[in-house]
């Protein structure tokens, strides 16, 4: 019997404690029947003193002692209501069991054996492990309480549920060879790389991974894709894959955030009506990260959702449960910089969303922070860099949330005498916008923002400036060098 088959059928270790009606194993902490409260702290475990309905005493007092010899839970324990701990902790002894009875018990056939990391035989079998994270509570691994808490909120801290669910996860990636899937394949879809992709971190450091729905506009790449059912399962596994590299960059820490992962879907050019094979195939791998990935998204947001799929959504959504209702946000076009900003910083942003991030680009850096300005509605602002030594180069990131402003940009000299130099003539502002202006004299730079609408408007920008040899004085020296 393998370990899979040991967490399907917990109670094949102990023959006498198969019992159709009742639980398979009995813990030292049952669960509670009824809900609990916050308020009332948890009973102390306690040792069974007699045999039971289902189990041996020799079998409480072999538990008994496995429960006094695994490390308490390393999760945050005020994150957690005393229910919930309690939870946790039948739930660590089931898994502990399920584990080490099955090494205790036979060794995996030929059969059971995979690619997947988790059934390797029975000198492996106390590594059972996901992600990397040894799922052996008794193993003392930080890591551990932070998986098993994903499953258990998974499935509102039922410990049954958590355990089926868990057990249906190993099982898959034994299956389905998720572990070694971005090592032993080549799934042959690199054009897909500007599909899904890791780009920065929000506000709390979770890792971004924005999904553009829009990429398969390009009719060759879409039939490339989803033309075939075997396509369609390549492009699964290559999903799976950008998720299985995602978590590569989490933590798996008590506490922290390095366990979860923001995800941005941008829904922009995705409604065409030929488009029913990337819905079904979406769909499935919604329902295969869904069963399988539990409580690794912090939230989902969708941006440039038409008006059709918002209404939708509106009025669907008393379907769902507060807590999973809470995951997702929507955004219109006209809302998407003001929505991710609520979520991630500005100089995180890409610029195709109104933000500062740009790819491969490293003009800028913490050491230039991001300022922000509120103009009024009908108000006008300016934002001045002085400079006063010339023979510099004065970069600067400007971006307007909700757009609909008035932009210029000029050169005003301290010297009375000396002209002013329009940079930029006025514009409506539609994008972010970056610019430079090499200054030979002392001035400032003059960025005016005029807001003709009622409405105040967020301006979020910032600058610094660096040494500049100007062109001619290198080609002068290149024509003429000094000796």
């Amino acid at each position: 019997m393998s370990v899979f088959e040991r967490f399907k059928h917990p109670s094949a270790n102990h023959p006498a404690s198969a019992n159709p009606t009742g639980p398979a194993v009995l813990t030292h902490l049952p669960l509670p029947r009824k809900p609990c409260h916050a308020r009332l702290p948890p009973p102390p475990p306690t040792i069974p003193r007699s045999t039971g309905p289902w189990l041996p005493i020799h079998h409480h007092r072999k538990e008994a002692m496995a429960m006094a010899s695994m490390p308490e839970p390393k999760s945050s324990d005020e994150d957690l209501r005393p229910c919930e701990k309690k939870a946790l902790h039948e739930f660590r002894a089931r898994v502990e069991e399920a584990i080490v009875g099955t090494q205790q018990l036979v060794k995996p056939s030929g059969r059971e054996k995979s690619k997947s990391r988790v059934a390797c035989g029975v000198e492996d079998l106390r590594e059972v492990s996901l992600w990397g994270i040894p799922l052996l509570p008794s193993h003392g691994h930080e890591g551990t309480d932070v998986i098993l808490l994903k499953f258990l909120r998974a499935r509102e801290f039922k410990v049954s549920d958590a355990f089926a669910m868990l057990q249906k996860t190993l099982r898959w990636r034994r299956e389905f060879g998720a572990d070694n899937i971005l090592e032993d394949e080549d799934l042959g879809l690199a054009e897909l790389d500007d599909a899904a992709y890791v780009n920065g971190t929000d506000k709390e450091g979770h890792p971004v991974c924005y999904n553009i729905c829009g990429a398969f506009k390009d009719k060759d790449l879409y039939r490339k894709t989803f033309g075939s059912k075997q396509r369609r399962d390549s492009f699964l596994r290559w999903r799976v894959g950008f998720m299985e590299k995602g978590i590569q960059q989490l933590s798996f820490k008590p506490g922290g955030a390095g366990s979860l992962l923001l995800q941005v879907i941008d829904l922009k050019d995705s409604c065409g009506p030929d488009m029913k094979e990337l819905r079904s195939a979406t769909k499935k791998v919604v329902s295969v990260l869904q069963d399988n990935y539990p409580e690794f998204v912090v939230k989902n947001i969708f941006i440039n959702v038409s008006f059709g799929y918002y209404v939708y959504h509106a009025l669907f959504s008393n379907l769902i449960t507060p807590r999973s209702k809470s995951k997702f946000i929507f955004a219109r076009p006209s809302k998407v910089l003001e929505t991710l900003l609520k979520y991630i910083a500005p100089e995180e942003i890409p610029v195709q969303y109104g933000g500062f991030k740009r790819e491969d680009d490293d003009e800028f850096s913490p050491e230039n922070p991001v300022s922000e300005l509120v103009i009024k509605g009908g108000g006008t602002a300016t934002i001045e860099i002085p400079l006063v030594e010339p023979g510099v180069t004065v970069v600067w990131d400007i971006t307007t949330v909700g757009w609909e402003v008035i932009y210029k940009e000029e050169f005003i000299p301290d010297d009375e005498g000396s002209y002013r130099v329009l940079i930029q003539k006025e514009k409506k502002m539609e994008e972010s916008v970056r610019n430079s202006f090499y200054i030979n004299e002392p001035g400032k730079v003059v960025l005016t923002i005029e807001n003709r609408t009622y409405k105040k408007k967020r301006v979020y920008h910032r600058s610094k400036s660096k040494p500049t040899i100007p062109l001619y004085n290198l080609l002068n020296q290149t024509e003429h060098p000094i000796v």
